[in-house]
């Protein structure tokens, strides 16, 4: 599903006219706050309607301007042009899908599944353990709608039994945790599931590029027993004994919102005792087997965004990195004038000279 064309009005710092991008690699070259990150941003948002640099869409608006909109144009598996439009003005946002109106942003789940480079992936290896759930369950809401639902009903559950554990009114413990476990209990599976099959990847992965073995990703439900995962009856007995914990803290202290995920090695945490490059070179391993995850899964190749992310790594890991990217319907990266990208330039590679917002293709 590879990207035709993004237009922007308003967007950032960006020109007020179409990039066309129809190429397998489309390579944006230039110095730090010219615009790279941006464009990188603008195809992201029109397939996630989100950001991932701001969870404010008013920081987006060019300076001076009071609203933005982007238009992007893509392929979809059956060879048709399809088109997504955003606009924010007034403080709100209105996504269309082919002039259609979206509601709801899982809507647009397999419109273009792209997999985000960047450098705050470092977080997912060695930030707080709700970073590591969020990467896991985006690996999971890139094809599973259904997962999405049942996270937000979670969420929504746990709020309503968190309110009522700070104003201290009881009544309703019962009824929040039948459906908090029945829930929970859903997330807790999919999850298991899913990192199951994402450890095949990974650690196959880090030890070709780094020769170092037994590298794996473990699962520690916040919910568990000696032996699997405890059923409904057991999570609820779960929640009851710590009940009075709940009541004196005024929040609930158990469930997956409480899951860790652990880097491991032969047993131990890997990560403590990791140097800097091997957490980078994990947190870019990690989106690489997420893009092979969503490969196998839904047998559709995914979108690559790469944002500076090889500017860390010594040329023997850039060549090994390269060299193991999966298949991918479009591959965007970001580099600076001074990195040896020509080394990585295919004869299907475009590559855009980035200044002050403005782009030149490079013939």
């Amino acid at each position: 599903m590879p990207v035709l064309s993004v237009s922007f009005v308003n967007y950032r710092n960006l020109e007020d006219k179409q990039i066309d991008l129809l190429s397998k690699e489309v390579y944006f070259v230039g110095e730090n706050g010219q615009g790279k990150s941006n464009l990188l941003e603008s195809i992201y948002y029109s397939a996630y309607g989100n950001s991932f640099r701001t969870h404010s869409d008013a920081e987006i608006i060019k300076n001076g301007k009071t609203e933005f909109s982007i238009k992007t144009l893509y392929k979809d598996s059956n060879g048709s042009t399809e088109k997504v439009f955003v606009t924010f003005q007034n403080g709100k946002k209105r996504i269309e899908k082919n002039n259609k109106k979206i509601t709801d942003r899982k809507e647009l789940i397999n419109t273009m599944p792209c997999v985000l480079f960047s450098h705050e992936d470092l977080d997912f290896v060695s930030g707080e353990p709700e970073k590591k759930r969020f990467f896991i369950d985006q690996c999971l809401s890139m094809y599973d709608v259904l997962y999405i639902d049942i996270v937000r009903r979670y969420k929504k559950i746990l709020k309503s039994r968190n309110t009522c554990l700070k104003e201290k009114n009881y009544q309703m413990l019962d009824i929040y945790d039948q459906q908090l476990a029945e829930n929970g209990i859903e997330i807790i599976k999919k999850r298991r599931d899913a990192i199951f099959q994402f450890n095949q990847i990974f650690g196959k992965i880090y030890q070709e590029i780094t020769d170092i073995e037994g590298v794996s990703i473990r699962y520690d439900p916040s919910w568990k027993k000696t032996e699997g995962i405890p059923n409904l009856d057991e999570i609820m007995n779960i929640l009851f004994q710590k009940r009075e914990m709940d009541k004196v803290i005024q929040t609930t202290m158990s469930g997956p919102h409480r899951d860790r995920i652990k880097f491991m090695r032969n047993g131990e945490n890997f990560i403590s005792t990791a140097s800097t490059g091997q957490r980078r070179l994990a947190s870019i391993l990690l989106r690489i087997a997420q893009a092979v995850f969503y490969r196998q899964v839904t047998g559709k190749k995914p979108v690559l965004l790469m944002d500076d992310v090889l500017l860390e790594l010594d040329p023997d890991k850039r060549q090994k990195l390269t060299a193991h990217l999966p298949e991918y319907d479009q591959l965007f990266c970001t580099f600076l004038p001074g990195e040896p990208y020509e080394r990585y330039r295919r004869s299907t590679t475009k590559i855009f000279e980035i200044s002050k917002g403005d782009w030149n293709e490079r013939k």
